[in-house]
C-alpha cells in the first residue's frame, strides 16, 4: 500500500512545489483553491454541523453524572370556617409558607446502557469527521474544475479571434482577387458565410468564458485575473488497480460509511440493553417555614430505585427489530459506497490516459494541419487552389487547435478528479497555504460536557464568541 500511495502523494504535493516557481502577477491554482477553502461557505456549515455532533457526546456523558435541581414555592391560603370549636362562628385565616427544596438523582447501574450512548455518539463523530473532509474535496474540486474551465473558455476566445482575423484576411484576398478577375463572387460570398459563421462562434465563446467566470467567482470566492497553468498533471497512481485500492481504502465517503456501520451495530446492542431494568439513587433536602408565625419543618429524603418496562405495546420489540433492518441497510451501503468510489477512480484514471493521448496526438494534428493550411495559402497565391480550399484548410487547423486545447485541460481536470476520487484532494495533502481547520479542537473542549461557570465552560464562552465573528 505504501508504493500504491507514492504516485498520488508525491503528485499532491507538486501543487505546492510549482506554486513557488509561478509569476507573482498571475493567480496560480494553488491561490484559487487556497481562497476556496478560506471563504467556503459549504465547509463553514459543515464544520458547524460537526462541532454540533461534539455535543451529542457531552450530553450523552452528562446521563452519567448526577442531576441537581432546586426549586422554590411561596403560597398563602385564605379560608373562612365556622365549627363547634368556634361555637360555629366564623373565623378568617390567612396561613402562608415558604418551601425551598434541593434534589439530586445519579444513575447507578443500567446494565452499560447509558454508557453505550456515549461511545455511539463519538463514533457519529467520527463519522460526521469523515463527511467533512468528503465536503473539503468537493469544495476543492469545484475550485480547480472552475480555474481550468476559465482557461478552456479563455483559449477558445483567443482561438476563435485569431480564425476571425484569418478569415477577415481571406476575405479582403478574394475580394481583390475578384477585382482582377481571378475568381469568381463565389468565392467572395463563400468567405462572407464563413466569415459570419465565425463571428457567431466567438460569441458564443465569449458567453461561455463569461458563464466560466461567474462560476470560478462562486467556487473561489473572487473573480479570475490572469490564471497560471500549474507546470505538472497530478501523476497516475502505477495501474488503475492501484487506484482503486486507494480509493476503497482511504476515501472519506469510504471511512464515514464504516463508522455507520459501527453506529448502527451500537443502536442494536443499545435497543437489546432498553429491556434491562435501571437503578437508580435519589435524595432531597427541603425546608418549609410559616411566615404567620415561627413554625417551620425540615425534612431529608434518600433513596434507591429501580425500574424497568415490562410491556410497552410492542414499542421496544419494534425498536430492536428496526435497528437489526437499518444496521443491514448500513452494511449494503458500505458496500454501494465502496463500489462507486472504485468506479469512479477507475473511471477517472481511464479519463486522464485517454486526455494524455488525446494532447499527444492533438499536437500531431495541430502541426500537420498548419503546414496544410500554410501551403493550401500558398499554392491558392499561384492560382492551384481555390478559396474554398483555403477555408477548409483553416477550418480544419482551428478544429485541431480547439481540440488541442481540450485535451490539455481534460489532462488537468482529469488529474484532479482522480485526486479527489481516490481521497487526495485535501488541504493537507496539496500543502495548501492555510490554516487547516482541527476538526479534535472543539471537541477537545467539550468531550467531558463541562458545565457553563467552570473554567473549561469559560474557555468554550470564548471559542463561540470568535467563531461567531467568523
Amino acid at each position: 500500500m505504501k508504493r500504491i500511495k507514492s504516485g498520488l502523494a508525491g503528485a499532491a504535493l507538486t501543487l505546492g512545489v510549482a506554486l513557488a516557481a509561478a509569476s507573482a502577477s498571475a493567480e496560480t491554482l494553488g491561490a484559487a483553491l487556497t481562497s476556496a477553502y478560506n471563504t467556503s461557505g459549504l465547509l463553514q456549515q459543515n464544520r458547524a454541523l460537526l462541532r454540533a455532533a461534539d455535543e451529542n457526546v457531552a450530553q450523552a456523558l452528562s446521563q452519567l453524572r448526577p442531576l441537581v435541581q432546586w426549586s422554590a414555592n411561596a403560597s398563602q391560603r385564605f379560608t373562612d370556617a365556622a365549627s363547634s370549636s368556634t361555637a360555629f362562628s366564623q373565623v378568617t385565616s390567612k396561613p402562608a409558607s415558604l418551601t425551598l427544596e434541593l434534589s439530586a438523582s445519579l444513575l447507578l447501574y443500567d446494565f452499560g446502557a447509558t454508557r453505550l450512548g456515549v461511545d455511539i455518539a463519538k463514533e457519529s463523530v467520527l463519522s460526521t469527521r469523515y463527511s467533512l473532509l468528503a465536503v473539503e474535496q468537493q469544495v476543492l474540486l469545484r475550485a480547480a474544475v472552475a480555474f481550468f474551465e476559465v482557461q478552456r473558455a479563455s483559449e477558445f476566445v483567443a482561438v476563435r479571434q485569431s480564425n476571425l482575423r484569418l478569415i477577415q484576411q481571406e476575405l479582403q484576398a478574394a475580394r481583390d482577387r475578384f477585382e482582377v478577375g481571378e475568381v469568381t463572387r463565389t468565392d467572395v460570398s463563400l468567405a462572407e458565410a464563413r466569415l459570419a459563421a465565425a463571428q457567431s462562434a466567438l460569441s458564443a465563446a465569449q458567453g461561455n468564458l463569461n458563464r466560466a467566470r461567474l462560476e470560478y467567482t462562486a467556487a473561489v470566492g473572487n473573480e479570475p485575473g490572469r490564471l497560471e497553468t500549474p507546470r505538472n498533471v497530478p501523476g497516475l497512481p502505477s495501474s488503475v488497480q492501484a487506484a482503486m485500492a486507494m480509493a476503497a481504502a482511504g476515501h472519506p465517503n469510504v471511512l464515514a460509511a464504516q463508522k455507520d456501520v459501527t453506529v448502527s451495530e451500537l443502536n442494536v446492542t443499545a435497543a437489546d440493553l432498553a429491556l434491562r431494568p435501571s437503578i437508580s439513587l435519589s435524595t432531597s433536602y427541603g425546608v418549609t417555614e410559616n411566615l404567620n408565625d415561627s413554625g417551620y419543618s425540615k425534612g431529608l429524603t434518600v433513596g434507591v430505585g429501580a425500574s424497568q418496562t415490562i410491556y410497552a405495546g410492542g414499542r421496544l420489540s419494534s425498536l430492536q427489530r428496526q435497528s437489526m433492518q437499518r444496521r443491514d441497510a448500513s452494511r449494503a451501503n458500505l458496500h454501494v459506497v465502496v463500489d462507486n468510489v472504485r468506479t469512479n477512480a477507475g473511471n477517472a484514471y481511464s479519463d486522464v490516459l485517454v486526455a494524455r493521448a488525446s494532447r499527444d496526438a492533438g499536437n500531431q494534428q495541430v502541426r500537420a494541419a498548419q503546414v496544410a493550411f500554410d501551403g493550401v495559402r500558398e499554392e491558392t497565391s499561384l492560382g492551384a487552389r481555390t478559396t474554398l480550399d483555403v477555408l477548409n484548410a483553416e477550418q480544419e487547423l482551428l478544429q485541431a487547435r480547439v481540440d488541442l486545447i481540450s485535451a490539455r485541460i481534460d489532462e488537468y481536470v482529469g488529474g484532479y478528479q482522480l485526486l479527489a476520487a481516490t481521497g487526495q484532494l485535501t488541504a493537507e495533502k496539496l500543502a495548501l497555504p492555510v490554516q487547516i481547520y482541527d476538526p479534535a479542537a472543539y471537541y477537545n473542549l467539550v468531550k467531558d460536557a463541562p458545565a457553563g461557570l467552570s473554567k473549561r465552560g469559560q474557555q468554550l464562552d470564548k471559542v463561540l464568541r470568535r467563531i461567531g465573528k467568523q
